[in-house]
């Protein structure tokens, strides 16, 4: 299993080498960026601006490639707003350089290629480009902005009074925003003083630079706090308490820390620019990357070669500094968030810092996952530790009686629907399986998909149905505490979700919160061309099964194939594997021959389709009903229409040619056949 190590120097080189930068924090320049506004207005609320822009539609999957190390934002640039706003470039060079947007502006993916593109758009043309948003930008895209000296303000008030052409002004300095034209002068959100430290001294490059020597000193120590203090703390506290590399440093919401790193994986479209990141920092050979993972899982089986060029970027890195499985995973291995925790490198109490807004996922297994931007992991790479703002704490307690027919994804999907527009507010939120009903299947989807809830992670106090997990793999020695809630821990927000009120769901276009009962959506009739089962949202063995559960049962009343295109990718090159086994609860059948028997087809493990790559991706004006984690308008190709429900209504929908619940196909519901 995996431990923190400490760092490993290159042969020849000792500390005494190591380049020692005397430059400490430096004032933000005085001086002023001047532009006119570039505002977004929503096409559906005549006078909004439009809320909720996601990455997704800041930088095209499309053009999250890098070819090379030395032209890294080549792509991400011809790309920004692609979709979105055509014209976004040349109107950036033009001197419209204030971006105006709604709340929860940049949500969704920890692509650090849209802060980098964006700000290489007006870089080109010798400008500054300046993001201005309402209240909750995305906690991924601020961070990857500061570290990348991309100026980012949230004001409110500034967004609600800007209109077309507004001359604005920012000081650099004070942070100071007006609108010239409005003769309107706004303080923005201010930042916490370490976030102000990483802007004043020009980002992540300077500081990594000036913390490398003292980090590769230090030797990681994990405390864990004693009981009379844990009591008081939720599971998140508790685990950031322990890894904190500042002892002395108060665990408070708000509060930027220094936190101690257990894996820092990455994926092979975020590992390039976390390269370039620990290359400028440690200038490349002097130390072997630190708790370094990567995994081979988002542009591998595209058939594109500025796609293998990209994953090659990954593989070399890897050779260079002796990175090898389970640290480096192969195309087919795996989607990380279930190949690593599958080796043993996810372990309860760790925090993993992961290059992927799913990296939440980890929640499941008793970590604290949370989504970074590569420079991040890079800097994490070179010094063991990450700069991390704590977020307050909420807590969803689940209880009362699980339903027919309802896993994990109906709950998550449940929980947004309430949310609302609001979702998580990018609180912290402690998930509690109140009556131990979830198995880890489940928590796995709710954990990972808190990247939907724009919560800044979710997790699940270990309980023993974690610690049974573990022993069915073999793994008992785990080196943390097992660390749960304290009975004195406060929470901003806490609320309970009544399972017995939750049924299937079926989220509608364009977002995961778009949900209703899956028996309403049924009446409707709504049709489609391709049913996706897999991602790393319900990837897992369990959820594949209850699908082929549902497959079998029709087949014996009749059923001989599937009305639509339907495609299986399995989380894992291990699942994938395992899916090919007999199973006892299919009368002997493998999961992979009854998906076969009525047309199936089994995919390689991979991310591509959710996210709009390869060749299961949409075309415009098709429509799929899967069981990824996200719908939002593009995301799973562009002009196509994404629908998500849980593996077990997916197959059914398969079958039906519609979308439907198994009922719909006359089955009843039987615990002993179909539960988990």
């Amino acid at each position: 299993m995996h431990r923190i190590k400490p760092v490993q120097l290159k042969p020849g080189v000792t500390l005494e080498s190591l380049p020692r930068p005397s430059i400490g924090p430096q004032a933000a320049t005085s001086r002023m960026v001047r532009g006119r506004a570039l505002l977004f207005w929503d096409p559906r609320n005549p006078g909004r601006k439009l809320d909720a822009i996601d990455t997704d539609q800041i930088t095209p999957a499309s053009d999250c490639v890098s070819e090379s190390l030395d032209t890294l934002d080549e792509r991400w640039k011809a790309g920004a707003f692609r979709h979105l706003m055509p014209g976004f470039r040349a109107r950036v060079h033009r001197g419209e350089t204030f971006l105006i947007a709604g709340d929860r502006f940049a949500i969704g993916s920890s692509r650090e290629m849209s802060p980098a593109g964006l700000k290489g758009v007006a870089e080109e043309v010798g400008l500054e480009l300046v993001v201005v948003c309402g209240q909750n930008m995305g906690d991924i895209f601020r961070r990857n902005a500061l570290n990348l000296g991309l100026h980012v303000v949230q004001s409110p008030e500034a967004v609600t009074d800007a209109q077309d052409g507004d001359a604005f002004s920012f000081d650099v300095a004070t942070r100071t925003l007006r609108n010239e034209t409005r003769k309107k002068t706004y303080t923005p959100i201010p930042l916490t003083s370490k976030e102000e430290e990483i802007r004043e001294s020009g980002g992540i490059f300077a500081v990594g630079r000036r913390e490398f020597p003292l980090a590769v000193e230090r030797i990681p120590s994990i405390d864990w706090a004693d009981p009379d203090r844990a009591r008081r703390m939720t599971t998140t506290e508790q685990i950031v308490w322990a890894h904190r590399v500042d002892k002395d440093a108060e665990v408070t919401p708000g509060a930027t820390l220094r936190v101690y790193a257990d894996l820092l994986p990455a994926s092979d479209g975020t590992a390039p620019f976390a390269i370039h990141t620990f290359n400028q920092i440690t200038g490349g050979q002097t130390i072997d990357p630190r708790q370094a993972a990567v995994a081979n899982d988002h542009f591998v089986f595209t058939g594109r070669e500025d796609d293998d060029r990209q994953t090659r970027i990954g593989y070399e890195f890897a050779r260079t500094h002796g990175i090898e499985k389970p640290y480096y995973a192969t195309p087919g291995d795996g989607i990380f968030h279930f190949y690593f925790p599958e080796q043993g490198l996810v372990l309860p109490a760790q925090f993993i810092p992961g290059a992927d807004s799913h990296s939440r996922a980890y929640g499941a297994y008793g970590a604290v996952g949370i989504g970074v931007g590569s420079t991040t992991l890079g800097f994490g790479w070179a010094t063991g530790h990450i700069y991390f703002t704590l977020a307050k704490q909420r807590r969803v307690v689940f209880a009362g009686r699980l339903q027919p027919w309802v896993s994990g994804k109906d709950i998550v999907l449940e929980l947004l629907r309430r949310w609302g527009a609001r979702q998580a507010q990018g609180m912290s939120v402690e998930l509690v399986d109140r009556d131990r009903q979830l198995p880890i299947a489940y928590r796995n989807t709710i954990a990972n998909m808190m990247a939907e809830a724009e919560a800044q992670n979710g997790v699940f106090g270990p309980d023993e149905i974690t610690l049974g997990w573990y022993r069915a793999k073999g793994m008992t020695d785990l080196p943390y505490p097992v660390v749960r809630p304290g009975d004195d821990s406060r929470y901003e927000l806490d609320e309970e979700l009544r399972l017995d009120a939750v049924v299937p769901m079926i989220a509608k276009p364009f977002s995961p919160g778009n949900a209703f009962p899956a028996d309403e959506v049924a009446r409707e009739r709504i049709t489609f061309d391709k049913a996706l089962i897999g991602s790393c949202t319900n990837g897992s063995y369990d959820d594949l099964l209850s699908a082929a559960l549902v497959v079998r049962a029709a087949r014996e009343q009749g059923v001989r194939k599937a009305a639509k295109d339907f495609v299986i990718f399995p989380g894992s090159g291990g699942v994938r594997q395992q899916i090919e086994h007999p199973d006892p609860r299919l009368g002997g059948e493998s999961i992979a021959n009854v998906f076969r028997s009525v047309g199936g087809a089994i995919r390689q493990s991979w991310c591509g389709p959710c996210f709009g790559q390869g060749p299961d991706a949409l075309y415009k004006g098709q429509r799929a009903i899967t069981s990824f984690n996200r719908n939002w308008q593009n995301r799973m190709g562009v002009g196509g229409e994404g629908y998500l429900a849980n593996p077990a209504v997916v197959a059914s929908s398969a079958l039906l040619g519609f979308m439907g619940p198994p009922s719909e196909l006359g089955l009843r519901w039987q615990p002993e056949v179909f539960g988990l």
